[in-house]
């Protein structure tokens, strides 16, 4: 921070004292609220009139976290903005408020003149008429600025595209104020390796056909494609276990395979992938999801295979394999594809059980036939943006107020919402503090720059945060970590799963994180990342049973039950 500046920057229980001090020598004190993401003619105006009104002039601004203006607001962090009022030399104090509202901070100051903008005279905001209320019962007043030249910071912010320097500028205010460091970030990678995972979910079959696109076809107007070759990945739950494993621990995966001879063949071609399991044969097809692409573009998307929810019988077997699963794991992830296997039953008893173990929950939901909010009780919900809005039909509120719904509906605590392109938000509804429509957020701008596709992002966001927090990280340094993990998944086509040496990577020499000194990852972290490649799970085929889910005891591997 630049020193002349930093003296007139007081910590937010410091400015009261100093202000009582002024007031008691005869000063009259004027006080101004507001976000002031970009500082224009108009905010100087409004201050300049603020100042004429008394002797001593304090500014105090929104918190980062009490920001709601749009998802990626505010633009420039707090300890900027702060620095930005401070160089105005009619400014005597600055305080940086972290409530969402001015009204603590008035309660503290009572000063003489509190200014609004013009467009409050008549406004019948609830949060205005308190803090209205709070001046005068404590003998101010409250004064209208004429708003003569009239700017506005979010009409503003729609003319400017993405800054990278000030997207690491915010990247290293996140950075200081949540002490999120090389070590930190170290320390939260090498805990990977201690975490085991129950992942209950449904099993999609992804097939990336590699298409030559040719001219129209003579018939009808459609494009008339050659197929040049396909490959394949396993998809849903299967592929949030092999990122989990592919970053340094270790998954029990837990789903439905189908009877016929393709599922068959997909069971062998789990073998190439090394982790333990427990597969219930109760669907008659396996679903499949093909993806049509050429000259590294996708043309669209085509799913087959019926929902096959389970019953109750199958519910109860299956929650019989978590119980067990999940008194040797301290983790349990829930991946709703839709496909009928999570059921809102089978996801609300899996997490009961894991809250009473004392083991973490997190979960998504990233299939249009999926519900969200049928994912209750988790510790963490990550999702895209749109899967938020379309999980309680709202695409109009502000996201704040989105993902307050989708916690609240879910009695959810923390979530992780993917803004793609522009990086991540992460919302706490924990604690007494967290107001009843309004959450603690934290952006953090994504650290990448080529985006080629998203395939395999929403797993890499799920497994990093998931992991982090299992390991004992908080949710800063765990949405800072999956926002490093999302961007490495979206920079190569296909669903291979983001390694533990390649996330180590994306934190080398990120001058965010102190002295921008190099990243090293720990000797054992190195040792396991370097093994890490697309490796083997084995499918071991339980005895045969007459009924239909059948009793089979659990085996060292992936048991497969009729």
């Amino acid at each position: 921070m630049n020193r002349p500046l930093e003296r007139k920057i007081l910590p937010f229980p410091q400015v009261a004292e100093t202000v009582r001090t002024q007031r008691a020598g005869g000063k009259t004190v004027v006080h101004c609220h507001g976000c002031f993401d970009i500082v224009h003619p108009g905010h100087v105006r409004y201050l300049q009139f603020a100042r004429g009104l008394g002797d001593i002039l304090v500014v105090s601004l929104t918190a980062d976290a009490g920001v709601s203006k749009g998802p990626d607001r505010p633009y420039i962090p707090q300890e900027l903005r702060a620095e930005n009022l401070a160089a105005l030399e009619f400014v005597d104090w600055v305080v940086i408020d972290p409530h969402p509202t001015a009204c603590e901070l008035l309660e503290l100051l009572k000063p003489d003149i509190y200014v609004k903008g013009r467009e409050y005279a008549h406004a019948d905001d609830p949060r205005f008429r308190r803090e209205r209320e709070i001046i005068e019962r404590g003998g101010g007043r409250v004064v209208f600025h004429s708003g003569d030249v009239v700017f506005s910071s979010t009409r503003l912010l729609e003319t400017i595209g993405r800054d990278e320097q000030l997207d690491e500028q915010r990247l290293a205010a996140l950075c200081r104020r949540n002490n999120i460091t090389h070590a930190e970030v170290r320390q939260a990678i090498d805990s990977f390796a201690g975490v085991r995972a129950v992942v209950l979910g449904d099993i999609i079959r992804e097939e990336y056909v590699l298409c030559d696109a040719g001219a129209v076809a003579e018939d009808a107007a459609v494009l008339s494609l050659s197929e040049l070759g396909s490959c394949e990945y396993p998809g849903g739950a299967a592929a949030a276990a092999r990122q989990l494993q592919a970053l340094g621990g270790a998954a029990f995966l837990i789903s439905a395979v189908g009877r016929d001879g393709a599922s068959q063949a997909w069971e062998e071609r789990l073998s190439e992938h090394d982790f333990t399991g427990y597969l219930l044969r109760n669907r008659t097809d396996m679903v499949t999801r093909r993806t049509f692409v050429a000259d590294d573009g996708k043309l669209f998307k085509l799913t087959s295979g019926a929902d096959a929810p389970l019953d109750s019988a199958s519910e109860r077997h299956v929650l019989g394999v978590v119980a067990e699963q999940l008194s040797i794991s301290n983790l349990l992830l829930l991946c709703d594809h839709g496909c009928g296997f999570l059921t809102p039953a089978l996801a609300a008893a899996a997490a009961g059980m894991a809250r009473q173990l004392g083991v973490p929950v997190a979960g998504h939901a990233p299939a249009a036939r999926a519900v969200l909010c049928d994912l209750v009780d988790t510790d963490l919900l990550t999702a895209t943006e749109r899967q938020f809005r379309e999980a309680v039909h709202d695409m109009n509120s502000g996201i704040s107020a989105v993902a307050w719904n989708v916690l609240s509906r879910s009695r959810g605590r923390t979530a992780i919402v993917s803004l793609r392109k522009r990086g991540l938000l992460s919302f706490d509804g924990r604690g007494d503090d967290a107001a009843l429509d309004r959450l603690r957020s934290e952006f953090v701008p994504t650290p990448g720059r080529h985006f080629i596709d998203q395939t395999g992002a929403d797993e890499a966001l799920l497994a990093a945060a998931a992991l982090t927090i299992a390991g004992g990280g908080g949710l800063p340094v765990a949405t800072y970590i999956a926002a490093g993990a999302e961007a490495a998944a979206a920079t190569r086509q296909g669903g291979d799963p983001v390694t533990q040496d390649e996330l180590c990577r994306w934190f080398t020499r990120r001058p965010e994180l102190g002295d921008g000194g190099r990243f090293i990852p720990s000797p054992e972290t190195a040792a396991v990342s370097g093994s890490i490649g697309v490796s083997p799970v084995r499918v071991d085929r339980a005895p045969q049973h007459d009924g239909r889910t059948g009793g089979t005891p659990m085996l060292p591997r992936a048991a497969v039950t009729e």
